[in-house]
């Protein structure tokens, strides 16, 4: 994805998060009262850390997991690098106003705190033959959640972070909808797939939710199509991966009356008006 575009859909949410931030029911949701945000997610989410894979996280991977909370409260974002799918800052950062400048930074110390647990190139799941793991050292969606469970939120806890005033921010998929391409070839039948990948998404916000988390904000895919990235990936896959992904955030919804659920269409708010505008 070009920096422009994301820029955008960073400028977007933070210019305008009470508005575009749409839930599926009436909630007392307000960004402006939001104290800290928890990123899970890919390339498109992780930020760099002192303490993270180079190029991949904020802190620790795959091979090392377990972090303790000396550990969580002395990392820094990193931010002179360059590394990011968007090559500096992202958008949970521009949406924070965290670590957006030149330097090192402690999450601790914004007015929003911003702990990351995303990891780029991630599936939602490794499954052999299906969504394999990109490198040996790659944390998987529902392995940031294990992070998140075992170690992240324990180490939360102990600082006292509000969870009624945080919002858990996932925007996972873009590699698994490539992945199942290569993987199954073009002629597959995805509809069945994207639900099983959808499914695994949701037992593992369940996860988060049963922590006492109560606001999520969900991302869909962007329209992978038009760009270089990903030749095999064609409109009528992302609509229907995007379509499964919605219905499994309504279920959600529904299941959870005390939850405040967001979805945030990126193809819809702000890719399509950007591209209309090149």
């Amino acid at each position: 994805m070009k920096l422009a575009t994301l820029s955008s859909l960073c400028v977007a949410l933070h210019a305008h998060a009470t508005a575009i931030l749409h839930a599926h029911k009436t909630c007392s949701f307000n960004w402006h009262t939001t104290q800290s945000l928890l990123a899970f997610g890919d390339s498109y989410t992780y930020i760099q850390g002192i303490h993270g894979h180079q190029n991949y996280s904020f802190i620790h991977d795959n091979l090392n997991l377990a972090f303790t909370p000396a550990q969580l409260f002395t990392n820094r974002i990193v931010q002179d690098f360059t590394g990011t799918a968007e090559g500096g800052p992202n958008w949970v950062e521009y949406l924070t106003h965290c670590g957006v400048e030149d330097g090192l930074h402690d999450p601790q110390n914004c007015d929003i705190q911003l702990w990351d647990f995303a990891y780029a190139g991630a599936d939602v799941v490794e499954e052999a033959g299906m969504t394999p793991l990109h490198h040996n050292h790659t944390v998987t969606f529902a392995r940031q959640v294990e992070q998140f469970v075992q170690y992240g939120n324990p180490a939360l806890e102990s600082i006292q972070l509000s969870k009624e005033d945080a919002l858990v921010a996932v925007w996972i998929g873009i590699n698994d909808i490539n992945d199942l391409v290569g993987t199954q070839g073009r002629n597959a039948s995805f509809a069945p797939l994207y639900a099983k990948v959808q499914d695994d998404v949701f037992k593992n916000v369940e996860r988060v939710y049963e922590l006492g988390y109560r606001n999520f904000l969900f991302m869909n895919l962007p329209s992978l199509d038009r760009g270089p990235g990903t030749p095999n990936v064609n409109t009528l896959l992302v609509e229907g991966f995007n379509r499964i992904h919605a219905e499994h955030a309504d279920a959600f919804q529904r299941e959870h009356f005390d939850a405040t659920v967001l979805q945030f269409d990126v193809m819809t708010e702000v890719l399509r008006d950007w591209l209309g505008k090149q």
